[in-house]
């Protein structure tokens, strides 16, 4: 039984596909079972071969590496089937590393990665262990602690008025609490929604309780 490794490369440079290719090919639990030099026929490739592990290239012309992390993982979720796509890129930007673990990529190196590495998260990935790039795990961190600190922006009276949201009182009740109007209540809940990007004071309620900010 062939327990090797199979990979598929998708980047349009190349002397990229070249030299992953033939580094690969030197490791005995590793066959490089295709080479593709777009998103397209890297997809078509993907689909026909189903190897074990991708590494994707993420600006490539016409199909880009986002769209084609998503074609292949939404066609192999239908097949019951799962290739671990490694993004190999040399962007670290937000709107390039957010997109492509969303669109099901696994794992997220740079091409500056050492040659060793990539090896490693192949193999990392082959048993479910995800690789984030150093830089990337940072940018996610700060990526993260930006999401959660949305009602930091609120002020103080907004503060106070989404932790009544979050013990799920109405307006009136609010209003009472806070000795303020109700119009001024509405007021606070419209900008509150606002400013968290909510759709309705149901999920205000929701997202105070999240972060337990009716504990304070």
């Amino acid at each position: 039984m062939d327990n090797r490794i199979k990979v598929l490369i998708i980047d349009d440079h190349e002397m990229v596909r070249m030299g992953l290719s033939a580094y690969l090919s030197t490791e005995d639990e590793i066959e490089v079972v295709g080479e593709a030099s777009n998103g397209t026929e890297g997809v078509e490739m993907a689909l026909s071969l189903k190897p074990h592990v991708i590494l994707m290239d993420l600006v490539m012309d016409g199909l880009n590496g986002i769209e084609a992390t998503r074609q292949i993982t939404d066609s192999f979720s239908k097949m019951s089937w799962e290739s671990r796509i490694i993004i190999l890129t040399s962007f670290v930007e937000e709107d390039k590393v957010m997109p492509a673990l969303e669109a099901g990529a696994f794992s997220y190196l740079l091409k500056t990665s050492k040659a060793e590495d990539i090896l490693r998260a192949i193999k990392k990935a082959k048993e479910g262990e995800s690789t984030l790039e150093g830089k990337v795990s940072q940018f996610m961190l700060a990526s993260s602690r930006k999401k959660t600190a949305k009602h930091e922006t609120l002020t103080e009276r907004e503060m106070e008025v989404l932790k009544e949201i979050g013990k799920g009182k109405t307006n009136k009740e609010i209003s009472e609490t806070l000795f303020i109007g109700i119009k001024t209540v509405k007021t606070h809940v419209s900008n509150i929604l606002s400013k968290l990007e909510l759709e309705d004071r149901t999920k205000a309620a929701v997202y105070a309780n999240k972060f337990h900010l009716t504990d304070e």
